[in-house]
């Protein structure tokens, strides 16, 4: 078990984050000359911690990328921040996020695509890198 402390957002970073509705992740498969792909995605806040989810479950081209290839940039109101994606598939994590994509996401017709059974493992945590 890591007794590593996980990397932090700054709190201007954080509330970015709460407040925009869409970001863009750039991936890229391994390899030096692996193509950046970019995609947009919501992005939700539990406490202090960053999650994403692939609304495509595994078959999401920059899940896939980003399961091969963890490090990946996040491209937020003109900034590009590099972050490292950590699974977060545990019960407790896939709840929280859960909740919090329903609360962020409540006025949004395509929500329940967020919170469906078959994308929950796709949960990641992101840090700072």
């Amino acid at each position: 078990m890591s007794t590593a402390v996980p990397k932090r957002f700054d709190a201007n970073l954080k509330n970015q984050l709460a407040r925009e509705e869409e970001i863009q992740i750039e991936t890229r498969r391994p390899g030096a000359a692996a193509t950046p792909h970019r995609t947009t995605i919501w992005v939700v806040l539990v406490g202090d911690d960053v999650f994403v989810r692939s609304v495509r479950g595994n078959a999401g081209r920059w899940y896939q990328e980003i399961k091969a290839n963890p490090t990946a940039t996040l491209h937020v109101a003109g900034r590009r921040i590099p972050v490292r994606a950590i699974p977060a598939n545990d019960l407790t994590s896939v709840t929280r996020v859960s909740d919090a994509y329903r609360q962020k996401y409540s006025n949004s017709s395509e929500m329940p695509s967020m919170v469906r059974d078959e994308i929950l493992p796709t949960t990641l945590r992101l840090e700072p890198m």
